[in-house]
């Protein structure tokens, strides 16, 4: 898929499941809180910095650091997808954040001026942009000298198989096409050796990459097929689009290749983020 079409079906995916991820937004953020908090710790952002959060979604990680940098900080809240940062303005409004402007922002083209910030975060966004390395090198010319980014992607698909196993029986079924070589996706920063490249082709001299790990839970497999549905991006128009039969079909099949993650509650899969600190 060439890179502006994968922009423009990505862009359609994302919007089509902003009100999935307002609903599920609680389990998202108890299942990679660890994640959330290490971005946060790293980044140390301090009262009166101005703080860039890219890929924001409905917001959460970013609307950590805003209590972090106070009143007289600065929060930019941005996403490509104008549903997310709706969203993610009336949660920042239920938490009566004033610190914070919203703004939709293609993170290959940040509308910043150079060394405008202090940091940047971006939770689960550079994998799945059509060209990560603009992206990041974008990043390291509106950071500050000293400025950190933290980020996190997805580590390898063995470490991640409530993304893996579902995914692959979807290309299996003829849902979705297999992913090609190097394309984005869930697991494209997977590997520290290409992050770390990305980071360094940026202009990134020091950094620092660390394993995070995550749970996540359902307690029946309509749980996970609803939480895909729901929240999945280009996952979720896959499964959405399967008849109910079709469904039932792939939950036999789910339940075979689940058998290892059964528990009295439901089903527990581990995960494993690829964090970053750069600078």
């Amino acid at each position: 898929m060439q890179p502006e079409e994968y922009r423009r079906t990505s862009y359609e995916a994302w919007g089509s499941v902003a009100p999935g991820w307002d609903r599920w937004q609680a389990r998202i953020e108890e299942s990679t809180a660890p994640v959330q908090d290490w971005i946060v710790r790293e980044l140390a952002p301090q009262p009166g910095d101005t703080v860039l959060e890219l890929a924001a979604g409905p917001g959460g990680t970013g609307f950590a650091a805003a209590a972090c940098i106070g009143a007289s900080g600065r929060l930019i809240m941005t996403d490509f997808s104008p549903d997310m940062i709706e969203i993610a303005r009336r949660r920042g409004s239920k938490l009566g954040l004033r610190n914070v402007a919203y703004r939709v922002m293609d993170a290959e083209r940040i509308e910043l001026d150079s060394a405008s910030v202090d940091g940047v975060l971006c939770r689960f966004g550079y994998m799945l942009m059509a060209d990560p390395a603009a992206a990041l090198a974008e990043t390291r010319r509106v950071l500050r000298p000293g400025g950190r980014l933290a980020l996190a992607v997805w580590g390898p698909p063995e470490r991640n198989p409530w993304i893996a196993i579902g995914a692959r029986l979807l290309v299996e079924n003829g849902r979705m096409p297999p992913p090609e070589p190097g394309a984005p996706g869930p697991f494209s920063m997977a590997s520290e050796e290409r992050t770390q490249a990305l980071l360094q082709g940026a202009g990134f001299t020091q950094t620092r990459l660390e394993d995070v790990p995550v749970r996540f839970a359902y307690r029946d497999l309509d749980d996970f097929i609803d939480f895909g549905a729901d929240t999945g991006g280009p996952f979720a128009a896959a499964i959405r689009s399967m008849s109910q039969d079709e469904r039932e079909a792939m939950k036999q099949q789910l339940t075979r290749a689940f058998a290892g993650f059964a528990s009295a509650a439901g089903y527990e899969f581990p995960g494993a983020a690829l964090c970053a600190v750069a600078s």
